[in-house]
Parts: structure tokens; C-alpha cells; sequence
């Protein structure tokens, strides 16, 4: 179909995933990577657009002619040394703008990754800034919506993360006692379930939630 698409967060678990099934699937023509720092990708179907995600003129620009965005971006707070303002312009301010930015440039896509229990009423940091994402981006009606909601992530990640390494060690044993949207998943297989949700709508509906349940068929 010869899509041209666009990924913010691709050197992460997810991401860089995401990345490697986009470049061998002949259904996308270029893909564009955005990213803060530069990085080498070898790959005649992708380019590379450094911005400043505070420069309103730079990451519009990065997303003209982005038919389906991917945002997978996330933090941690060791990351932003505890700053939960910087952490808000992470997980919250460069989804919501990419998807704003690619509305106005006919973005007809938007896939997301948030979280299992994700809501903007929950008194946990991390749960309700999620649950406030989820809610803007529905504000702003692209077309299709795709709103992943993964529970723990297994999978190498280019950072340790100590707790995430034994739960990682430990969980996949218990998965079969996790409720069926909760269970543990791969980063491969919420990658590769972003990209087929794209390839497959054909009735716009706004949003559409994935659980592990809904992930997993894809």
C-alpha cells in the first residue's frame, strides 16, 4: 500500500521492535524515525528527524506527510531524576502533541502504547498522567485511534531495570493466574500488533482499546 509512516520512541523495547517489522514489510514505503539525539539506521525506507519536541515548528514539520504515526515513547523516574514536571513532557506532552501535529498534517492513524489501568481518575502518578493521555488524545479525534495497554513488558530493554529483571524472571511462570487482560507480554508481540491494527481497520472507531487478550490474535 506504500504508507509512509512515522515512529517516536523507536530505539526502545517496543520501538526498536516495531522498527525492525516496519522495515521488512513491503506494506510501508518510509518510515520516518524522530528522535531527540541522533542515531544510525541503515535502511533505504527510513530517515531520521532530530527535533527539539519543545520546538513546535520542528516536530510539526517532522510528521508532514505521515499517514500513521506510532508513539511508543515512556520515561522512568530515575530517568528525569524524579522531576514528575519532566516526566509529564514525556509520556504526556509528546504524545498528545505528535498526535495534534499529525492531525493537521492528515494523520489518519494515531497507535499508542499506555498501560493497564491507565485512567485519568486514579491517585497513582503514573496511572492517572496514562488515563489523562488517553483522554486528550480521544479529544482530538484522528480518524483511527489505537490505545495499546500492556501490563508488564518482557523483552530487552537498552536500560536495566532491576525490578523489571526479576519480575521478568518470575512472572511468566504465574502468568496463567493474571486476568486475561493483564497478563505478561512480549514487546514483539505488542509491536507487532500495533502494526497489524493499522493494516486491518477498516471502520473508523474512536478510540479502540488492546488488552493482552486483544494483542495476542494479531
Amino acid at each position: 500500500m506504500n504508507r509512509k509512516v512515522a515512529i517516536l520512541g523507536a530505539t526502545g523495547l517496543i520501538g526498536s521492535e516495531l522498527l525492525d517489522i516496519l522495515c521488512s514489510d513491503s506494506y510501508f514505503e518510509h518510515i520516518k524515525v524522530i528522535v531527540r539525539r541522533p542515531i544510525d539506521i541503515v535502511n533505504p525506507k527510513v530517515s531520521v528527524a532530530v527535533v527539539d519536541f519543545d520546538n513546535e515548528d520542528q516536530f510539526r514539520n517532522a510528521l508532514v506527510d505521515a499517514e500513521i504515526i506510532f508513539c511508543v515513547v515512556g520515561t522512568t523516574l530515575k530517568k528525569v531524576g524524579g522531576d514528575m514536571d519532566a516526566y509529564r513532557k514525556v509520556d504526556f506532552d509528546i504524545p498528545v502533541n505528535a498526535a495534534r501535529y499529525g492531525k493537521e498534517n492528515g494523520c489518519k492513524h494515531f497507535a499508542v502504547v499506555s498501560s493497564y489501568g491507565a485512567n485519568s481518575s486514579k491517585s497513582n502518578f503514573y496511572l492517572k498522567l496514562k488515563g489523562e493521555m488517553e483522554d486528550a488524545l480521544s479529544d482530538i479525534k484522528i480518524p483511527f485511534l489505537h490505545i495499546f495497554r500492556p501490563s508488564l513488558l518482557l523483552g530487552k530493554r537498552p536500560e536495566r531495570r532491576l525490578l523489571e529483571d526479576i519480575g521478568q524472571a518470575i512472572l511468566p511462570i504465574l502468568s496463567p493466574l493474571f486476568p486475561s487482560k493483564a497478563k505478561p507480554i512480549k514487546g514483539s508481540a505488542v509491536a507487532k500488533a500495533m502494526v497489524e491494527s493499522v493494516k486491518e481497520s477498516t471502520i473508523a472507531s474512536h478510540p479502540k482499546v488492546y488488552y493482552y487478550k486483544d494483542m495476542m490474535p494479531l
